[in-house]
């Protein structure tokens, strides 16, 4: 992604922050390391683009736009997932390599203007090795050289990587101004509200799922397991069509969630520990996707046990 960004077309919650860390930065009252956090779909890497283009000088410069929108700008250093060396997908962690290559390029003289921008996204996959080395970078800034790490989990960094940055924190919005923004999106009313609810308030969820058919998806699970529970469907068939496409983990997302939203209607503690602990083998089980593991028999196993979940003493 460049760091080509309209901030007249962020969300309200972005269009503060962005509005507050621009001023902060014009005064000179932040460091040259940044912690941009807080949960996915909230739009962190836009604000953070925009400004990378506004250090980067674009409102005095049209072509420093033009040079983001190429992704060709020599002082602006993105850093995410990169090819596996047989190219056939993208890794799952940014490695020590890609660090130092970023340490390298922040060393040099800027050479469009006075400023360099590093982004590292996401921030909370950089493995141990690579930890290591940015913390080097980041105990060793040199003037003009900014440095700003994404996450939605910043918790996963090591604390001697958070401590030499200063956080800029994005959170949920308020309910109005978050149906506001979706029902400004086009999206009914209607529509709205139930994505919004299922999503606990997260506007960007709301509208990921709105968009993309992720909430006739999450009515497709309640479906699947109301049906396991009253014995009307089978576990390992209805595992099997659950892992036949590229929708498991999304599925298993909203049976975790649809799991916790029973156990809160409980007040049966026997019944709520087994919701507890079905939610948290469901979690696992999203995890277990991204190894090797057949995700169609890990599935199973957790919708076999979805019964006595939710069977009522």
């Amino acid at each position: 992604m460049s760091a080509a960004v309209d901030a007249g077309g962020f969300a309200p919650w972005q269009q503060r922050i962005f509005a507050q860390t621009r001023a902060t930065l014009d005064a000179q009252r932040l460091g040259h390391a940044l912690l941009f956090c807080g949960p996915a779909l909230l739009g962190k890497r836009a604000v953070a683009d925009a400004l990378a283009a506004h250090v980067l000088g674009a409102a005095r410069d049209p072509r420093v736009t033009q040079l983001l929108a190429a992704g060709s700008h020599p002082d602006f250093h993105p850093v995410s997932f990169v090819p596996t060396k047989d190219g056939t997908k993208l890794r799952t962690e940014i490695v020590i390599e890609q660090i130092r290559g970023l340490s390298d390029k922040l060393s040099l003289t800027p050479q469009y203007g006075q400023a360099q921008v590093a982004i590292v996204d996401p921030a909370d996959a950089i493995n141990h090795a690579a930890c290591n080395a940015l913390l080097k970078t980041l105990e060793e800034p040199q003037p003009g050289r900014h440095l700003w790490l994404v996450a939605a989990n910043p918790a996963r960094l090591p604390a001697t990587i958070r401590s030499r940055c200063q956080r800029i924190e994005f959170r949920l919005p308020p309910r109005d101004e978050a149906l506001a923004w979706l029902t400004a999106r086009g999206h009914a009313e209607a529509d709205a509200v139930e994505a919004l609810d299922a999503a606990k308030g997260h506007p960007g969820l709301a509208a990921d799922w709105l968009d993309a058919g992720g909430m006739a998806l999450r009515r497709e699970v309640h479906r699947d397991l109301a049906g396991l529970a009253k014995g009307e469907l089978a576990a390992v068939a209805t595992a099997q069509r659950w892992a036949g496409d590229e929708q498991a983990g999304a599925r298993l997302r909203h049976a975790a969630d649809l799991a916790l939203a029973r156990a809160a209607a409980l007040t049966d503690p026997a019944g709520i520990a087994k919701l507890a602990a079905w939610f948290d083998a469901a979690n696992r089980t999203r995890d277990l996707l991204r190894t090797t593991v057949r995700a169609d028999l890990a599935i199973a196993e957790l919708l076999l046990g979805w019964r006595g979940a939710v069977a009522r003493p």
